[in-house]
Protein backbone atom coordinates (compact mmCIF):
# COMPACT_ATOMS: atom_id res chain seq x y z
CA UNK A 1 0.00 0.00 0.00
CA UNK A 2 1.43 3.37 -0.97
CA UNK A 3 1.43 6.47 1.26
CA UNK A 4 -1.47 8.08 -0.64
CA UNK A 5 -3.63 5.01 -0.04
CA UNK A 6 -2.60 4.92 3.60
CA UNK A 7 -3.50 8.59 4.10
CA UNK A 8 -6.99 8.07 2.63
CA UNK A 9 -7.57 4.99 4.76
CA UNK A 10 -6.15 6.42 7.99
CA UNK A 11 -8.15 9.62 7.62
CA UNK A 12 -11.31 7.64 6.92
CA UNK A 13 -10.72 5.36 9.89
CA UNK A 14 -10.19 8.40 12.10
CA UNK A 15 -13.47 9.91 10.85
CA UNK A 16 -15.26 6.64 11.44
CA UNK A 17 -14.01 6.45 15.04
CA UNK A 18 -14.32 10.08 16.10
CA UNK A 19 -17.48 11.11 14.28
CA UNK A 20 -19.57 8.11 13.23
CA UNK A 21 -18.85 5.78 16.16
CA UNK A 22 -18.20 8.35 18.91
CA UNK A 23 -21.48 10.13 18.16
CA UNK A 24 -23.37 6.91 17.39
CA UNK A 25 -24.42 8.07 13.93
CA UNK A 26 -24.43 4.45 12.87
CA UNK A 27 -25.19 2.18 15.84
CA UNK A 28 -23.78 -0.80 13.91
CA UNK A 29 -20.38 0.65 12.94
CA UNK A 30 -18.52 0.08 16.22
CA UNK A 31 -19.01 -3.67 16.23
CA UNK A 32 -17.67 -4.07 12.70
CA UNK A 33 -14.82 -1.61 13.27
CA UNK A 34 -13.75 -3.45 16.44
CA UNK A 35 -14.00 -6.81 14.65
CA UNK A 36 -11.84 -5.53 11.79
CA UNK A 37 -14.52 -6.58 9.29
CA UNK A 38 -14.58 -3.28 7.38
CA UNK A 39 -12.52 -3.18 4.20
CA UNK A 40 -11.18 0.23 3.22
CA UNK A 41 -10.44 0.56 -0.49
CA UNK A 42 -8.56 3.64 -1.69
CA UNK A 43 -9.31 4.58 -5.28
CA UNK A 44 -7.34 7.29 -7.10
CA UNK A 45 -9.09 7.00 -10.47
CA UNK A 46 -10.89 9.99 -11.89
CA UNK A 47 -12.44 8.15 -14.84
CA UNK A 48 -16.07 7.26 -14.06
CA UNK A 49 -15.90 3.92 -15.91
CA UNK A 50 -12.82 2.86 -13.95
CA UNK A 51 -14.50 3.87 -10.71
CA UNK A 52 -17.55 1.79 -11.62
CA UNK A 53 -15.34 -1.18 -12.51
CA UNK A 54 -13.62 -0.85 -9.16
CA UNK A 55 -17.00 -0.91 -7.43
CA UNK A 56 -17.80 -4.20 -9.15
CA UNK A 57 -14.43 -5.57 -8.06
CA UNK A 58 -15.38 -4.69 -4.48
CA UNK A 59 -18.64 -6.61 -4.94
CA UNK A 60 -16.54 -9.55 -6.11
CA UNK A 61 -14.34 -9.18 -3.01
CA UNK A 62 -17.43 -9.35 -0.77
CA UNK A 63 -18.65 -12.37 -2.74
CA UNK A 64 -15.49 -14.35 -2.02
CA UNK A 65 -14.43 -12.98 1.40
CA UNK A 66 -17.20 -13.64 3.95
CA UNK A 67 -15.11 -12.17 6.80
CA UNK A 68 -15.47 -8.73 5.23
CA UNK A 69 -18.80 -7.37 6.38
CA UNK A 70 -18.75 -4.07 4.56
CA UNK A 71 -16.53 -1.97 2.29
CA UNK A 72 -15.84 1.74 2.13
CA UNK A 73 -14.60 2.76 -1.32
CA UNK A 74 -12.76 6.04 -0.87
CA UNK A 75 -12.36 8.29 -3.91
CA UNK A 76 -9.26 10.39 -3.31
CA UNK A 77 -9.25 12.30 -6.61
CA UNK A 78 -12.71 12.01 -8.13
CA UNK A 79 -16.11 13.57 -7.54
CA UNK A 80 -14.94 16.70 -5.72
CA UNK A 81 -18.16 18.40 -6.83
CA UNK A 82 -21.16 17.09 -4.92
CA UNK A 83 -23.27 17.25 -8.09
CA UNK A 84 -20.71 15.11 -9.95
CA UNK A 85 -20.76 12.70 -7.03
CA UNK A 86 -24.56 12.44 -7.15
CA UNK A 87 -24.36 11.67 -10.88
CA UNK A 88 -21.82 8.94 -10.13
CA UNK A 89 -23.97 7.55 -7.31
CA UNK A 90 -26.89 7.21 -9.69
CA UNK A 91 -24.69 5.33 -12.18
CA UNK A 92 -23.36 3.09 -9.41
CA UNK A 93 -26.84 2.21 -8.19
CA UNK A 94 -27.95 1.44 -11.75
CA UNK A 95 -24.88 -0.74 -12.27
CA UNK A 96 -25.62 -2.78 -9.16
CA UNK A 97 -29.16 -3.35 -10.42
CA UNK A 98 -27.89 -4.38 -13.86
CA UNK A 99 -25.42 -6.82 -12.27
CA UNK A 100 -28.22 -8.48 -10.26
CA UNK A 101 -26.94 -7.18 -6.92
CA UNK A 102 -30.34 -5.82 -5.87
CA UNK A 103 -31.14 -7.43 -2.54
CA UNK A 104 -27.50 -8.52 -2.17
CA UNK A 105 -25.66 -5.23 -1.70
CA UNK A 106 -26.79 -1.73 -0.84
CA UNK A 107 -24.96 1.56 -1.29
CA UNK A 108 -24.76 4.32 1.29
CA UNK A 109 -23.32 7.63 0.17
CA UNK A 110 -20.88 10.02 1.84
CA UNK A 111 -19.26 13.22 0.61
CA UNK A 112 -17.47 16.18 2.23
CA UNK A 113 -20.18 18.55 0.96
CA UNK A 114 -23.16 16.26 1.45
CA UNK A 115 -26.43 18.15 1.52
CA UNK A 116 -29.81 16.47 1.75
CA UNK A 117 -32.40 17.51 -0.80
CA UNK A 118 -34.19 20.68 0.30
CA UNK A 119 -31.81 21.14 3.26
CA UNK A 120 -29.72 24.23 3.82
CA UNK A 121 -25.99 23.68 3.25
CA UNK A 122 -25.22 24.72 6.84
CA UNK A 123 -27.77 22.39 8.47
CA UNK A 124 -25.82 20.19 10.92
CA UNK A 125 -28.05 17.26 9.91
CA UNK A 126 -26.07 17.02 6.65
CA UNK A 127 -23.10 15.86 8.71
CA UNK A 128 -24.65 12.40 9.06
CA UNK A 129 -23.39 11.84 5.51
CA UNK A 130 -20.36 14.12 5.42
CA UNK A 131 -17.03 12.38 5.20
CA UNK A 132 -13.40 13.26 4.58
CA UNK A 133 -13.57 12.17 0.95
CA UNK A 134 -16.25 11.16 -1.50
CA UNK A 135 -17.01 7.51 -0.81
CA UNK A 136 -19.45 4.72 -1.34
CA UNK A 137 -20.31 2.34 1.46
CA UNK A 138 -21.09 -1.12 0.15
CA UNK A 139 -23.20 -3.08 2.63
CA UNK A 140 -24.50 -6.63 2.66
CA UNK A 141 -28.32 -6.53 2.57
CA UNK A 142 -28.72 -9.70 4.66
CA UNK A 143 -26.48 -8.22 7.38
CA UNK A 144 -28.54 -5.05 7.45
CA UNK A 145 -31.71 -7.09 7.85
CA UNK A 146 -30.19 -9.13 10.70
CA UNK A 147 -28.91 -6.03 12.51
CA UNK A 148 -32.27 -4.30 12.25
CA UNK A 149 -34.14 -7.28 13.71
CA UNK A 150 -32.24 -6.91 16.97
CA UNK A 151 -32.28 -3.11 17.13
CA UNK A 152 -35.25 -1.44 18.83
CA UNK A 153 -37.02 1.04 16.57
CA UNK A 154 -34.47 1.33 13.73
CA UNK A 155 -36.84 3.69 11.94
CA UNK A 156 -35.93 6.30 14.56
CA UNK A 157 -32.20 6.32 13.75
CA UNK A 158 -32.34 9.14 11.15
CA UNK A 159 -34.43 11.44 13.38
CA UNK A 160 -32.21 10.68 16.39
CA UNK A 161 -29.14 11.59 14.32
CA UNK A 162 -30.67 14.82 13.06
CA UNK A 163 -31.63 15.86 16.60
CA UNK A 164 -28.24 14.90 18.03
CA UNK A 165 -26.23 16.68 15.35
CA UNK A 166 -28.34 19.81 15.50
CA UNK A 167 -27.80 19.87 19.27
CA UNK A 168 -24.05 19.57 18.73
CA UNK A 169 -24.22 22.45 16.28
CA UNK A 170 -22.43 23.18 13.05
CA UNK A 171 -19.43 24.81 14.67
CA UNK A 172 -18.69 21.78 16.89
CA UNK A 173 -19.26 19.39 13.98
CA UNK A 174 -16.95 21.37 11.72
CA UNK A 175 -14.32 21.23 14.44
CA UNK A 176 -14.71 17.45 14.80
CA UNK A 177 -14.61 16.93 11.06
CA UNK A 178 -11.64 19.25 10.57
CA UNK A 179 -9.68 17.28 13.14
CA UNK A 180 -10.27 14.11 11.12
CA UNK A 181 -9.27 15.18 7.65
CA UNK A 182 -7.66 17.93 5.60
CA UNK A 183 -10.70 19.00 3.56
CA UNK A 184 -12.37 22.20 4.69
CA UNK A 185 -16.14 22.08 5.01
CA UNK A 186 -18.09 24.83 3.32
CA UNK A 187 -20.97 26.58 5.05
Amino acid sequence: MNSNDQQLITTTQNWLKTVVIEHNICPFAKREFDRGSIHFEANHDTDVEKCLLNLLLECDRLNIEPDIETTLVIYGNAFVSFDDYLDFLELAETLLLEQDYEGVYQLASFHPHYCFEEALQNDPANCTNRSPYPMLHLLRENSIEQALINYPHPENIPQKNIKSLRELGLSKLQSLLAACYPLKMDN
